[in-house]
């Protein structure tokens, strides 16, 4: 999807997985209260038009109720493609101050899962974390809800681990790298 508005409708037309995402209730009444402001800055036209055309590329479905009403439903297509949309925009969010805690994500993915074990890899550098060794990665701010997301993203539930780490051995070398943000 290359238009903002076309993103902008999927994104409105998926907000009940979008709320899902969110970690915040703050964030869901925020979402919610924006929805009819969005809607109505689209034009009805353009709306059906990208409707028919989400349907025709199987990213969403309509399902008819009992009382002959019909509802707009996400595909499996569209889900992917959900996820997809928030994975390209995903940052962690750093705190006021360090903890003192390193975050480190390591995992042992298997060569048949090679593509999701580089995206990975390609994602953690992305957003910062320290490539501390080729299955190895740090990051000195709660990341967790990220992981998380990205390891369903992946489907690589199996091969990764998070944990925190109050005392790492050589952390000079951890604080070197990180020197800007802590």
């Amino acid at each position: 999807m290359r238009s903002l508005t076309k993103k902008k409708i999927f994104l409105l037309l998926t907000a009940g997985a979008s709320l899902a995402l969110l970690r915040s209730p703050k964030g869901y009444f925020k979402v919610v209260s924006d929805l009819p402001k969005e809607w109505r800055k689209i034009k009805h036209d353009y709306l059906r038009n990208c409707i028919r055309e989400f349907y025709n590329d199987r990213l969403i479905d309509f399902k008819e109720q009992a009382d002959g009403s019909c509802h707009i439903i996400l595909s499996d297509i569209g889900k992917r493609k959900v996820l997809k949309m928030n994975i390209d925009t995903m940052v962690v969010k750093r705190p006021g101050f360090w903890d003192g805690k390193w975050r480190v994500v390591v995992f042992d993915i298997p060569e048949r899962n090679k593509n999701a074990r580089n995206a990975l890899r390609q994602k953690l550098k992305d957003l910062g974390f320290y490539d501390w060794q080729k299955s190895v990665f740090i990051y000195p701010y709660p990341c967790l809800s990220e992981i998380e997301f990205l390891i369903e993203f992946f489907k690589i539930r199996h091969y990764v681990r998070y944990f925190e780490a109050a005392f790492v051995i050589n952390e000079a070398e951890l604080k070197l790298h990180f020197k800007d943000i802590i």
